[in-house]
């Protein structure tokens, strides 16, 4: 629907409302609800994962011991034993973060909308990598960002494509170091040192966004790029993927004059986020708890991905390709050309199997040749016939 007024009235709406789009994945967990559907789509975490006496234990000592404190409103930059220990957290080999740098938000998805509002204007070039987190996209283009795409390969972002013709301009380069959203793909020491020190004299900020680093199947992550460029990295980090996506709690660490207005843009947003909320993660977080927690979930995942790798191995036909992730939810495939994966999932749906196409996930000259998997949901008996019905269906197209 592309018009300025509102059916059955004669209210006008905004021009920057008339340019919103709907989610293709959100629109797909639609069709996904239905439980014979075999589900590579959304990037959900596993509910096995979510540790909900943990939770209901927290809720009641948080209710008894600061009911008052817990449903009242609080400070806009977040509860601050929270942000003393995310800020903990990420201190450590000589870098000090300080809990004045961090303010958490209603998820990282409203870190994305926050930063946008602050750093963008209309038509500011804005520098993604190729594909790039489609969240981060709708996001930035609510402030019309103009997007640069930036060279990658399978090995994620080079550095050495930050060339002064390509980031004139820029208000600020998006990344996913770790296992990005959609390619699994993740960013080698090497070019994270390269990006640190590009960070380091850039005139506009690097955001790192992290939701997926703590999930690297063999429990040994590389460094974060604020770890390397502490006053020059914006990092964005989440409690969805390790402990659950109800919550809506994310967090942003920036520089202090960064973070002010931030904070100021939060306060016009939603005041703050949920006391209850914030009170309750750091009650279940505060004594160590996502230490036992989350090598957990990474053998979960590392056992439904190899699932998911095993299955394609053996169903797929020649010239289909795909990563092989070191972590994270997703497996990025590419189909002859001649294959349009928008097409594809329509076949699919009617087959009870559905993914997410990949051209929605290029800011330009989308690859319909392309699809994402999601495996962490699925049993690996439902993974292997989901693939297999995908593979025929692939086959008949070749």
């Amino acid at each position: 629907m592309d018009q300025s007024d509102l059916p059955h009235t004669n209210w006008r709406i905004s021009e920057r409302a008339r340019k919103l789009t709907s989610s293709a994945i959100r629109e797909i967990l639609k069709v996904t609800e239905r439980p014979e559907v075999i589900s590579f789509a959304g990037g959900l975490p596993s509910p096995a994962t979510f540790p909900a006496e943990r939770m209901r234990e927290a809720s009641d000592r948080v209710l008894r011991d600061t009911p008052a404190a817990a449903l009242q409103y609080s400070a806009t930059e977040g509860y601050m034993p929270l942000r003393e220990w995310i800020a903990a957290r990420y201190s450590k080999d000589g870098v000090a973060i300080r809990a004045s740098q961090v303010l958490v938000t209603t998820g990282s998805q409203q870190a994305l909308d926050l930063l946008g509002k602050v750093l963008i204007d209309p038509a500011s070039p804005v520098l993604v990598e190729t594909p790039t987190y489609l969240g981060a996209l709708q996001s930035f283009s609510m402030y019309e960002a103009h997007y640069v795409q930036v060279p990658t390969d399978e090995n994620g972002l080079i550095p050495e494509g930050l060339t002064p013709a390509l980031t004139q301009g820029a208000r600020l380069l998006y990344a996913q170091p770790n296992f990005q959203n959609p390619t699994g793909r993740r960013l080698p020491l090497e070019r994270r040192r390269a990006l640190a020190a590009f960070a380091r004299t850039s005139p506009f900020p690097v955001i790192e966004d992290d939701p997926y680093g703590a999930l690297d199947y063999a429990g040994a992550p590389l460094p974060t790029l604020l770890s390397m460029a502490p006053d020059h990295i914006v990092h964005c980090g989440s409690f969805s993927k390790v402990l659950a996506p109800g919550l809506r709690l994310g967090y942003i660490i920036a520089p202090e004059e960064l973070h002010f207005k931030l904070v100021q843009a939060k306060q016009a947003t939603d005041l703050h986020t949920p006391s209850l909320t914030q009170r309750i993660v750091h009650e279940v977080v505060k004594d160590g708890f996502l230490d036992e927690h989350v090598p957990t979930i990474r053998a979960l995942y590392r056992d439904q991905c190899a699932a998911m790798l095993s299955a394609l191995e053996h169903h797929m036909p020649a010239g289909v390709k795909w990563n092989r992730p070191e972590g994270g939810m997703f497996v990025w495939v590419n189909l002859p050309h001649n294959v349009n994966t928008m097409k594809l999932l329509e076949a699919a749906v009617a087959e009870n199997v559905a993914f997410v196409p990949g051209g929605p996930f290029y800011a330009h000259e989308p690859d319909h040749s392309t699809l994402r998997l999601s495996f962490v949901t699925v049993p690996p008996a439902r993974i292997d016939e989901g693939v297999a019905r995908l593979a025929k269906l692939i086959r008949e197209r070749l």
